[in-house]
């Protein structure tokens, strides 16, 4: 089995830090160093994807509450989540559970987001 290898980017203060998404830890340090949710977005970079421009419009407003991370999924170290999303993207992703595909569903963004983080709030 290959290893799906995505690099996420924490930019915090003036620093940045960089994480495997491959693996939770990655993650998990990154969300955590910043106390925010990772979503993650499956798309195709290469190729257009206008549903993919719409559904990062739609989470505009809500982009300083969640941090970002795109997958290409035509890449072959993601041949996996190629197979998985190929005739359904954008897929969307919380935390690293499903969360969304096609487009995005606000109430349930929103629902699921602000769980996150009532949860993160009373870890402090």
């Amino acid at each position: 089995m290959t290893e799906n290898r995505t690099m996420i980017f924490c930019f915090l203060s003036r620093t940045v830090q960089l994480a495997s998404a491959s693996s939770l830890l990655g993650r998990l340090l990154c969300s955590a160093s910043t106390n925010k949710p990772v979503l993650t977005l499956f798309t195709k970079v290469k190729k257009p994807c206008p549903l993919c421009d719409e559904a990062k419009e739609a989470l505009e407003p809500y982009k300083r509450r969640f941090i970002l991370q795109e997958v290409d999924i035509t890449l072959p170290e993601n041949s996996a989540w190629y197979h998985k999303y190929k005739y359904d993207i954008p897929v969307f992703h919380l935390n690293g559970r499903f969360l969304m595909k096609h487009q995005v569903d606000i109430q349930k963004f929103e629902d699921q987001l602000t769980k996150l983080e009532m949860h993160n709030d009373g870890n402090h």
